[in-house]
This record gives C-alpha cells, sequence and structure tokens, in this order.
C-alpha cells in the first residue's frame, strides 16, 4: 500500500500540473468533489438542532412545574 500524500503535496501537485497544462495547453483534470464533509457537517446541525429543542422542553416543563 503507497503512503498516504499530505494535503499539502497533493494541493502542490494539482498546481503544478495546472501551471504545467497553462503552459502545454491542455486542460487540467477536473478536482475531486467533497461530499463527506457537508455529510458531516449536517449531521452535526441536525444533532446540535435536536439538544436545543430537548433542552427548550426541560426548561418549559420546569417553568411549568413552578
Amino acid at each position: 500500500m503507497a503512503k498516504k500524500k499530505s494535503k499539502l503535496a497533493a494541493r502542490a501537485a494539482e498546481l503544478e500540473a495546472a501551471v504545467v497544462g497553462l503552459f502545454t495547453g491542455t486542460p487540467a483534470a477536473p478536482a475531486k468533489k467533497k461530499k463527506r464533509k457537508a455529510k458531516k457537517a449536517v449531521k452535526t446541525v441536525k444533532k446540535t438542532a435536536k439538544k436545543a429543542k430537548k433542552t427548550a422542553k426541560k426548561t418549559k416543563t420546569k417553568a411549568k412545574k413552578r
């Protein structure tokens, strides 16, 4: 198994390819789409919203008891 490139090294390689493409006239390869981060963000937002809802409900019931 090959060692995974660091993000910096991968980005440097991408930029190098793009520059070479500019001088040779060949179009640069399209960048990969990042999907995993978006899913994670949505999950986190949903989790936070759920917690906030729960807290609000608790506060409401406590206020009723008083």
